[in-house]
């Protein structure tokens, strides 16, 4: 396996993974995380990353020498690593997954013009049962990669178009776009772009579909803390791609609805939520946050109609 092909792998994981397998070449490990909170489409630039640590260190206690550590030095990896003979892709179908792809199609596009990149697809297009990566074994993993599919212009210019939609300040416009390129390589882009629209929060209840979810599975598993419900929640919504961590924060969000974390019990306010009875959205409105370029509680997803539903303030 040629030592003039670069790498670009979704994780530590991916990138162990092959490496043990003897994939040769040069890995970069993408460890951001472009599918929570705000977005610019000038990806690299220093605005970008002030606005990027700026979030994780708010949301997740992320420390500056944490991410020079641990996101930026890899970046700069990336942006040494020139003239590669390919770059191949190794991402994953879930959303934080997709949405990282999509941005460093973006930034390949601007910084790496002409050469040859490569998207490995680990799973068929039927969203069922579906691996990842570092769940395949060494020859499943060698026979996707044989069947890699080279990029061409038009592939790179949609998944840019794609993440500078991302990165709009209107995402209403992903509603018309994002379900139509069926000859697309990106076989998991229309599934991600549905489920992105769901993490705006919902007209019946305040809460987007991910909430609803947690809150759901809350009240009707015994469990007895915050950590167990994350750990449940990692089996059940593998199709986000989020982290233990992710979801402690986002059920410390929802601490107006429940009685109690040890146990976790959810209050009367909880329950009415949950039946349509009672909408929250303006107690957990808050005014920094973004789903890309959008503010997340500008908008709302109607899930009659499946569409958003722009509000002013």
């Amino acid at each position: 396996m040629n030592n003039k092909i670069l790498h670009i792998t979704n994780g530590d994981k991916t990138t162990i993974r092959l490496k043990s397998f003897g994939f040769k070449g040069r890995f970069i490990t993408w460890r951001e995380i472009l599918g929570e909170g705000k977005t610019s489409s000038d990806i690299g630039s220093e605005d970008f990353w002030k606005t990027r640590f700026n979030f994780l260190k708010s949301s997740y206690k992320i420390t500056k020498k944490t991410f020079i550590d641990y996101t930026l030095k890899e970046y700069r990896n990336l942006c040494i690593n020139k003239n590669q003979e390919e770059i191949v892709l190794w991402f994953d179908h879930d959303l934080l997954s997709q949405i990282n792809l999509i941005a460093i199609i973006s930034w390949l596009k601007r910084y790496r013009k002409h050469e040859k990149i490569s998207l490995v697809n680990v799973n068929n297009s039927k969203l069922t049962a579906l691996k990842k990566i570092s769940e395949l074994n060494s020859n499943q993993v060698n026979r996707k990669y044989l069947k890699r599919i080279e990029l061409t212009a038009d592939d790179i210019e949609y998944a840019d178009y794609m993440w500078q939609l991302y990165c709009s300040n209107c995402p209403l416009r992903l509603e018309t776009i994002y379900k139509y390129n069926p000859m697309s390589p990106f076989i998991y882009l229309s599934k991600t772009f549905e489920m992105h629209l769901k993490r705006f929060p919902s007209v019946e209840n305040g809460l987007n579909f991910l909430e609803n979810h947690i809150v759901n599975f809350a009240s009707k598993k015994s469990l007895i803390s915050k950590k167990q419900l994350a750990e449940k929640l990692l089996k059940n919504l593998e199709s986000y791609g989020l982290q233990e961590h992710h979801y402690n924060y986002k059920i410390e969000r929802l601490k107006i609805l429940f009685k109690s974390f040890n146990p976790l019990i959810i209050n009367s306010v909880g329950k009415n939520v949950l039946d349509n009875k009672q909408n929250v959205y303006k107690q957990l409105r808050c005014e920094n946050a973004y789903l890309g370029g959008a503010k997340q509680y500008n908008y709302l997803y109607q899930n009659s109609s499946t569409k958003l539903i722009k509000i002013s303030y």
